[in-house]
């Protein structure tokens, strides 16, 4: 169980039950007017349908507002109004009368952890197998109801018995490649015979799977395979295996069709797995399988990406448990592959034709060797035997210069002897250095002229923006031609003719899923009262600034700017700089048209000297007194520069800054230029715009008492970097009851730990003790000096989480959560709901009818605010799909968002509302955003992490946030990574990731 113990006694803040009832999330069963449509779960309070639906007119007046439904009414006080600034305040209850309160920080900003909680019981589950997800409460009624379609295909449960066997080969195989070649051969030789005629399922490792019985529980099979590679002439190479094949257990189907039906909560695992095996059989024996997906240059004719790649169509599969019973989810699909070239060509391709005729730079080595490294080759020169090898490494020495020892008298021969006199293959470019394959002890030689690509190779590592683009163009799809595409490839696969879906008794619909869903309507957007317009109604998910201003514009008084671009002469610097203050004036800003020092020009790779030096020259001219923001002029094509320069002044120079390219400098767009205006007013403290029903208390479970929204996130390296840390973020919003501004912090922790290490932890100071911190602890002390309340309500958006991971990061997260909160003042504990947001699914919507132009946007996608959450979502936990974006082209990803925990009750319209709004507030445009906010500032606050570590950064050191705090010596937490370096406070006090 992935929870810290924390032995220190200070540090035991809740005493955990261990037994299955959870008191403060109950599972409940809906009655059935509640699941039928047509009324609201019972327990919850009917949503006021009036504010929900499309309003032609701002709302002035408040008809009233939803006392807070938390798990605990003494954290919360009763709705009050006062006449301030502030529209919404609460007359706070202290929780403990006897206890100071410790959310009140000290006057140096540093709070203390001096009070222990022995004996507190927070009901909370220690293991998986007692903790249920948060059920549905009900289905949602806001919104103007339509029929969308889902790329989900209706499958009929099998009601045979589904049998698991163990597979045990002898020698050991690793490939799955071969180990299906073996069972293959098995089928072949003893269906009719031993397998009693059964046809089973394979998944290449250790399990196998009959619809019915074998005739056996135990057998032992003998299997020869043939080399095919060793060519038609000349004896092949035979090699003969033990396949021991073992019954393990059946598959139970009654407890699938019972979770189906929404009568249990557990999913039987097993039977969907053997399943989607099933399905998968055909299909992975026809085309090359790389995860769920399936690629084949036979789909669609590849398309060059440069550089020796290409992109492969291909189709993801996968069955899912939803409420109209088992689906196949069928979505399109692409991917970089190498292509299946002479060596000599792909080398060719990577450093330049000219390669042939003139001698490899370092540069160049390098370059070939992480491009070929772990590729598998086929050798060229021996006529049919075309054998494989996994390329190593190439040789520090030009082929030429090669030899080795051809007998034990130490005989020496030179590679390109040996391959005239063996194979009387005749080395062309003797320049260049050989292929090493196989291990290091025994490294064979091969001439790149003499080897070809194998075919079918998945490229995994980075591509470069020129093979993005060519990629995206090829991925790029309109509904309507998305939607063609997945049905042709179900009728192409044909499951009605699958011999292994007969086999099992697996029937899959041709049809599109018809689904129920409803569009929820835009929020009223507010702005300042000098603006011509005051206030504003999206349309379809897109709004402008036009005769509008910001409703908390900043001033910004003194800044300068730093000009990296060498063709960007002076005057065309002064005038970019003249035009953008000018568009930060009309938008609401008080912006001072001077900067404090003349534009200062400088070279790329003086960086951190340039930097330096327009900050020292800017405090001198202005006393001491520091700048509130620096603009800076970059290259199209910067390089590091961008990430150095966000490095070195959020971590070193605590300065605000926003770049600018070179292109939008030359060619001045007022679109381009209002954008960007919006991102400095957020970064230098301001707000652009808030939600009316926010400023009016008028959303349920936010507005009654103080609410504070976190947002989190944890981004991986790519593949092939194997020692660089992934980056953590949390932001939360600062304001309430606004919930529009964020703070965020980031740390790293260790390689592709998708847990977040330091939301709460505690270390050792030598003059206090043991001290308690974390990003959770730090967030709600900044909320409560931001706004002088305390959070009474979490809300916790958690981005990045697979469906395998949802229990090991709710049990972890939610008990740093706890932790945190406890550590703050005693029985100071609000009630949490945590919600994960996933965007890496494969379902899609569709219009109905593509022709009706009312039911689609301009790009021919769903309108934004279309939400389902019936027919294809779990059969009994609380989740919904979201498309809260209008579409720019291709065809738009719903957002999935799956409550997990919910001590706040919220109604199905609740949760879906209130996110729906969210994606309105995102600071950076004027459009409703496809992820909700939080989620997605924290994406950006830890991609621009990435920028802060340092290049030879490595898996060791001490496990960090870039929070500016002090660790001294760390009592929780094994070794991580080296910490990123401190934000500066005036940092993070600000949006500076937007």
């Amino acid at each position: 169980m992935p929870i810290r113990q924390m032995k220190d006694n200070s540090e035991q803040h809740l005493v955990i039950k261990n037994h299955l009832q959870n008191t403060m999330n109950p599972i409940q069963r809906t009655p059935k007017t509640a699941q039928n449509g047509k009324g609201p779960a019972a327990g919850h309070e009917p949503h006021n349908t009036k504010q929900s639906r499309n309003r032609t007119s701002p709302p002035t007046k408040n008809k009233g507002r939803r006392r807070g439904r938390g798990g605990r009414k003494s954290d919360q006080g009763d709705v009050c109004m006062r006449p301030s600034s502030r529209h919404c305040t609460v007359a706070q209850k202290p929780v403990n009368p006897g206890s100071a309160d410790i959310l009140a920080a000290t006057s140096n900003g540093s709070i203390q952890n001096d009070h222990n909680l022995p004996g507190m019981e927070m009901g909370f589950p220690t293991s998986s197998k007692s903790l249920n997800f948060a059920s549905r409460p009900g289905f949602g009624q806001v919104g103007t109801k339509c029929i969308v379609k889902a790329n989900h295909f209706f499958a009929e449960l099998p009601d045979k018995d589904l049998n698991q066997y163990d597979v045990t080969i002898t020698p050991e195989v690793t490939s799955r490649t071969m180990n299906r070649a073996i069972m293959a051969e098995l089928v072949k030789l003893y269906k009719e015979s031993e397998l009693g005629m059964r046809l089973p399922a394979y998944d290449g490792r250790k399990s196998l799977y009959t619809a019915g019985e074998f005739p056996f529980s135990w057998k032992e099979f003998s299997v020869k395979l043939v080399d095919e590679d060793d060519g038609i002439n000349g004896p092949k190479r035979e090699r003969e295996y033990k396949v021991v094949v073992k019954f393990v257990a059946r598959a139970n189907m009654h407890h699938l069709g019972q979770f189906l039906a929404g009568k249990r909560a557990d999913a039987p695992q097993e039977a969907l797995q053997i399943l989607d095996i099933v399905l998968r059989e055909l299909s992975t024996k026809r085309y090359c399988p790389i995860g769920r997906s399936f690629f084949s240059p036979d789909i669609r004719a590849p398309q060059r990406l440069g550089d020796g790649l290409e992109s492969w169509c291909g189709f993801y599969q996968s069955i899912r448990p939803t409420q109209m019973g088992l689906s196949l989810n069928i979505d399109m699909a692409s991917a970089a592959f190498i292509e299946p070239l002479p060596v000599i060509e792909f080398v060719a391709q990577l450093v330049g034709k000219d390669l042939l005729s003139r001698p490899l730079s370092d540069s160049d080595r390098v370059k070939i060797k992480k491009a070929l490294r772990g590729v598998k080759v086929e050798v060229t020169h021996r006529g049919n035997v075309r054998r494989k090898y996994r390329v190593s490494g190439l040789t520090s020495q030009p082929t030429r210069e090669l030899v080795f020892p051809v007998d034990d008298n130490s005989t020496m021969k030179s590679i390109v002897e040996y391959f005239q006199e063996m194979y009387g293959f005749t080395i062309q470019h003797t320049h260049l250095p050989c292929l090493q394959v196989g291990n290091q002890r025994k490294a064979n030689y091969l001439p790149m002229e003499a080897c070809k690509i194998v075919e079918g190779q998945r490229y995994t590592k980075r591509l470069n923006e020129r093979q993005i683009t060519a990629l995206l163009k090829v991925t790029c799809q309109r509904p309507r031609d998305r939607e063609h595409d997945i049905l042709q490839t179900v009728q192409h696969n044909a499951y009605d003719q699958d011999p292994y879906a007969k086999e099992f008794g697996v029937k899959i619909s041709e049809k599109l899923a018809s689904v129920e869903a409803r569009i929820l309507p835009a929020p009223w957007l507010k702005y300042h009262e000098t603006g011509k317009e005051k206030d504003c109604l999206p349309q379809v998910g897109q709004w402008n600034m036009m005769n509008k201003k910001m409703i908390n514009g900043m001033t910004v008084s003194r800044w300068a700017c730093i000009n990296f671009s060498r063709s960007v002469q002076e005057s065309v610097a002064r005038g970019f700089c003249i035009e953008l203050a000018q568009m930060c004036q009309v938008s609401g800003m008080e912006f001072n048209p001077e900067p404090v020092i003349p534009i200062y020009s400088a070279r790329p790779e003086l960086v951190e000297k340039a930097l330096k030096h327009v900050y020292n020259a800017s405090m001198n001219k202005t006393k001491g007194k520091e700048l509130e923001l620096l603009l800076a002029i970059l290259p199209d094509n910067n390089g590091s520069l961008y990430g150095d320069l966000k490095r070195i002044c959020e971590t070193d120079l605590g300065l605000i800054s926003q770049c600018c390219l070179t292109k939008h400098v030359f060619k001045i767009s007022k679109q381009y230029l209002a954008n960007v205006a919006l991102k400095i007013n957020v970064k230098t403290g301001g707000r652009n715009t808030v939600l009316l029903d926010a400023i009016s208390c008028r959303i349920p479970l936010v507005s009654d008492i103080p609410t504070i929204i976190f947002g989190a996130d944890v981004t991986h390296p790519e593949n092939g970097e194997d020692s660089s840390p992934s980056i953590a973020a949390v932001v939360a919003s600062q304001d309430w009851p606004e919930v529009t501004k964020y703070a965020g912090l980031v740390c790293a922790q260790a390689h592709r730990q998708e847990l977040i290490q330091d939301l709460y932890k505690t270390w050792q100071d030598p003059a206090r003790g043991t001290v308690s911190g974390g990003m959770i602890r730090d967030l709600l002390v900044s909320f409560r000096k931001a706004t002088g309340q305390k959070p009474l309500r979490i809300i916790f958006y958690r981005d990045g989480v697979s469906e395998g991971q949802f229990y090991q990061v709710l049990l972890y997260e939610l008990d740093a959560i706890r932790k945190a909160c406890a550590s703050l003042e005693p029985n100071y504990q609000p009630p949490v709901t945590f919600i994960v947001v996933q965007k890496r699914h494969h379902t899609r919507l569709f219009a109905n009818s593509h022709r009706d132009r009312s039911s689609t946007d301009k790009s021919g996608n769903i309108l934004p605010g279309t939400v389902v959450d019936s027919k294809i979502c779990h059969p009994a936990e609380f989740d919904f799909y979201l498309c809260s974006h209008a579409g720019i082209q291709g065809t738009s990803r719903p957002a999935h968002y799956h409550v997990l925990w919910d001590e706040n009750n919220f109604t199905a319209d609740g949760i879906q509302s209130l996110t729906n709004i969210l994606c309105y507030t995102y600071a950076r445009c004027t459009r409703s955003v496809s992820v909700v906010p939080p989620a997605y500032y924290a994406h950006l606050a830890a991609f621009r992490a990435r920028f802060y570590m340092e290049p030879e950064m490595q898996e060791n050191g001490s496990n960090s946030c870039s929070n500016g705090q002090n660790k001294g010596t760390r009592v929780v937490g094994e070794s991580g990574v080296r910490p990123l370096p401190a934000l500066k406070e005036n940092v993070k006090r600000v949006m500076f990731y937007c």
